[in-house]
């Protein structure tokens, strides 16, 4: 407590992470100032939820004033480390940290930490139930839920904690020490903020980085990108994957731990430990292959820190879809709709296209452009798609690359997008949203979009 009593903190970034560093800080005594580039009306929720502190505001602006006398600087992780007022910070010497590492400063408990581009969040919901089912008490948090230092504040005393991490909050990744570190995959994403693949991928090595010799490294090996950590990897190394490892042979096969799909007996086969354990997946509720892989890695990641395998085949059983991730939302006159918001990324809108099998598919698509390349749907959208619905800012650029090889209408409001998808249908189809994109161009963040889509799907 007496490492912030009394010190000036300046809270760069006043969303759900810089809530959850303000009521810490002001806890332990620290004097909490916030920064924020949008408006106090953009921020009315923030600001509610932290009325009973004692804060001062700098809203609507980031000026050079506000570094004065400041003793550490928290960096919320939308906040570009290219900020111009950071550099200036880092000029005039001034520390700076981030959530994750004040919450990862006070934990003594295991954390299991997942990362990827795509399927973090079902990896780390699944691994959370596992360690329900067994009997754990287990913090869930991070990227998804509950910002870590909740936790800490909270004074909670959890078995483990499983934390998804994104590349933004990994970008401060000094201190962590992960128990397990699961990487689930890795494409292109978010070049709108980082200059090129090579450095988003360095954003997320930061968490192989982190790992040490006792920490369990769980890689897909199906992902090339992800594969090749092997490399530099300083841990004991899982594998997941849906290929059976004894059609390599070789080194791959003789020494193989992990689990695998084996597509001969439709069974999911770990090797932890010495002897063969089989999961029966008959029963498994999730759409599409890419489910199947968030599955491989959190039984690997839940076996080697002890759950039980009934524990495991209890949850196979009865795990239901994240909301936002390939939700079902309704079936009417015989069209079934699709919460697919939280696929942000190309990579994800063509897992979710391949996740259905013969259904025609109304993919509504469009948001904040993240400066993905669309082309890589072109062959999905010519086999899935009947029509596409294009909206948000970046409709004429994912026009420009799918918009020939479908259907396509690009419109103004979600409003629209839902009712023309509904009046373009018909029984057998599915409405399917799934963006590719961000939604900061019309929403506050995914979870509202879908929200959105949810009510409005129900109101038809």
């Amino acid at each position: 407590m007496s490492k912030y009593k009394g010190k000036k903190v300046l809270i760069f970034g006043f969303g759900v992470s810089g809530v959850a560093v303000a009521k810490y800080l002001v806890k332990l005594g620290a004097h909490v100032t916030v920064t924020d580039m949008k408006p106090r009306e953009a921020l009315l929720d923030s600001i509610s939820a932290c009325e009973e502190l004692k804060l001062e505001y700098e809203l609507g602006k980031h000026e050079s004033k506000v570094l004065h006398a400041v003793d550490l600087i928290v960096v919320s992780p939308g906040i570009p480390l290219t900020l111009k007022l950071l550099q200036e910070a880092r000029e005039l010497n001034i520390p700076m940290t981030s959530e994750i590492e004040l919450a990862v400063d006070a934990i003594e408990e295991p954390i299991i930490a997942i990362t990827g581009t795509n399927g973090k969040t079902t990896t780390t919901a699944l691994i959370g139930e596992m360690f329900k089912a067994d009997g754990k008490s287990v913090f869930v948090g991070g990227n998804i839920g509950r910002p870590l230092l909740d936790y800490v504040r909270e004074g909670q005393k959890a078995d483990v904690l499983v934390v998804e991490l994104s590349s933004f909050q990994l970008e401060w990744a000094h201190q962590l020490i992960p128990a397990v570190a699961v990487f689930t995959n890795l494409e292109e994403d978010h070049l709108d903020r980082y200059p090129d693949m090579a450095a988003y991928t360095a954003a997320k090595k930061r968490l192989l980085k982190a790992c040490d010799r006792n920490t369990f490294v769980v890689l897909n090996r199906d992902n090339s990108n992800i594969a090749r950590f092997q490399d530099e990897n300083p841990g004991k190394l899982f594998w997941f994957t849906k290929v059976n490892p004894q059609i390599e042979r070789g080194d791959f096969a003789e020494n193989f731990s992990g689990a695998y799909w084996d597509s001969r007996t439709k069974k999911i086969i770990a090797k932890i430990g010495g002897g063969e354990e089989l999961y029966d997946l008959s029963s498994f509720r999730l759409f599409g292959e890419h489910n199947r892989e968030n599955l491989l890695a959190a039984i690997v990641a839940t076996r080697i820190m002890g759950v039980s395998s009934s524990a495991i085949q209890k949850v196979i059983q009865s795990f239901k879809a994240v909301p936002h991730r390939l939700e079902f939302v309704r079936k009417k006159d015989g069209v079934f709709f699709f919460n697919d918001s939280k696929g942000t990324n190309v990579m994800s809108v063509l897992k979710s296209l391949s996740s259905f099998n013969s259904n025609p598919i109304i993919l509504i698509a469009g948001g904040k452009d993240k400066g993905g390349d669309f082309s890589p749907l072109v062959d999905w959208v010519k086999k899935k798609c009947k029509i596409l619905i294009l909206l948000g800012e970046a409709k004429e650029k994912i026009n420009r690359a799918i918009g020939d090889y479908a259907e396509t209408y690009l419109v103004g409001t979600f409003e629209e997008a839902i009712l023309l998808a509904y009046q373009k249908s018909r029984s057998g189809d599915i409405v399917l949203l799934s963006p590719g994109c961000a939604s900061y161009d019309m929403f506050r963040n995914f979870e509202e979009r879908g929200d959105y889509f949810k009510k409005l799907v129900t109101q038809l």
